[in-house]
C-alpha cells in the first residue's frame, strides 16, 4: 500500500516535472500502447515483408542514444519511473512527442518478461537494408555470417567488428536478426554503426566486387591466419560459420581460401564470436 502511494505521489511529480510530455502510467500488463513492449515476438516486430512498418526494441540509455544519434526513429519509451528525471531524462527531452510508459519495476518486469538491464526500453521503427553493393562500396574487409543463430554470438561479432574497423557486415538468410533486443545490446548498440544487409546469394558473388573469400573452417588444407598471400589481399570477406557444424561443405569448396588460427593445448577451435575477433585483428587493413 505504502508503495503504490508513494508510486502515485512520484507519478504526479513527474507530470509537473515534464508538462509538455505525454508521460502515461500504466497499471497492468494489458493497459493499451504498452503492448508494443509484451505481445509482439521478435518476428512480427522485424515484419521483413514490409520493413516500412517493422520494429525493434532498443534496451538501456546507452545503447537507446548510439541508435538515435544514427537517426533511428523512436516511436516509444517503457521506462522505470526513477530514470525518467535520471538516466532517461534526455532521450525524453529530446523527443517530446514520444509516449513515455512508466511503470513500477515489478509490473515492467511482466510486462516484458524479464527485468530491463538499465530499466529503460525503446520501440524504434526499422530503416531499409542497404544494398549488398553499396556495403562493399569502398570496402576493404567484410566478415559474412553464415547461419549463425545465437542472439549473444551476434551481437559479440557486431561489436568486435566496430572495434577492430572491419568496414561491413552480410548475413545469410539463416543467421539471426542483429537488431534483436539481445543482439542489440550485447553489441553496445554497434549494430547501428557498422553497415550490414543480408545477403542471399554465395559468398563468391562479391568477387563482381573486386573481394576474394576466405572460410573460417578446420580442414586438411586450411592455412593460417597469418599466411602472407592472405594478409595481402586488398580486398577480403571472412565468412564465419555456426559453432557445432560450422560451415557447410559447399561454401568451404566456393572459398578462395580455407583459414584456421593455430592453436595450443589440444584446443581446436573458438567460440565464432571470439574467432571473428582474433580474425579481425590479424587481418585488418
Amino acid at each position: 500500500m505504502l508503495q503504490a502511494v508513494l508510486f502515485r505521489m512520484f507519478f504526479v511529480l513527474l507530470q509537473q516535472t515534464f508538462p509538455t510530455m505525454p508521460i502515461i502510467e500504466i497499471t497492468s500488463i494489458s493497459d493499451p500502447g504498452a503492448d508494443i513492449f509484451s505481445t509482439l515476438t521478435e518476428a512480427q516486430l522485424r515484419n521483413r515483408l514490409d520493413t516500412a512498418n517493422g520494429m525493434f526494441i532498443a534496451e538501456s540509455p546507452k545503447v537507446i542514444r548510439v541508435a538515435l544519434s544514427q537517426g533511428y526513429q523512436p516511436l516509444a519509451l517503457l521506462c522505470e519511473q526513477r530514470h525518467i528525471g535520471g538516466d532517461a531524462a534526455d532521450i525524453i527531452a529530446g523527443n517530446p512527442d514520444m509516449p513515455v510508459y512508466t511503470g513500477s519495476r515489478e509490473l515492467l518486469a511482466s510486462l516484458t518478461g524479464y527485468t530491463l538491464t538499465r530499466g529503460v526500453l525503446c520501440a524504434m521503427r526499422r530503416r531499409q537494408e542497404p544494398s549488398v553493393e553499396s556495403v562493399c562500396k569502398d570496402a576493404s574487409r567484410l566478415v559474412i555470417i553464415d547461419g549463425v543463430v545465437d542472439t549473444t554470438n551476434i551481437g559479440a561479432i557486431f561489436r568486435s567488428c566496430a572495434a577492430l574497423g572491419t568496414d561491413g557486415i552480410l548475413l545469410t538468410p539463416t543467421s539471426c536478426d542483429p537488431l534483436n533486443r539481445r543482439s542489440i545490446r550485447v553489441s553496445m548498440g554497434t549494430v547501428f554503426l557498422v553497415p550490414w544487409t543480408w545477403l542471399d546469394a554465395p559468398a563468391s558473388s562479391l568477387h563482381r566486387f573486386g573481394f576474394r573469400t576466405a572460410a573460417m573452417a578446420l580442414t586438411t588444407h586450411s592455412v593460417p591466419l597469418d599466411h602472407p598471400p592472405l594478409m595481402a589481399e586488398p580486398k577480403l570477406a571472412l565468412i564465419m560459420g555456426t559453432e557445432g557444424d560450422g560451415l557447410s561443405s559447399d561454401v568451404i569448396a566456393d572459398a578462395d581460401y580455407v583459414v584456421r588460427i593455430p592453436m595450443s593445448h589440444g584446443v581446436d577451435s573458438l567460440n565464432v564470436a571470439a574467432a571473428a575477433a582474433v580474425a579481425c585483428w590479424q587481418l585488418r587493413r
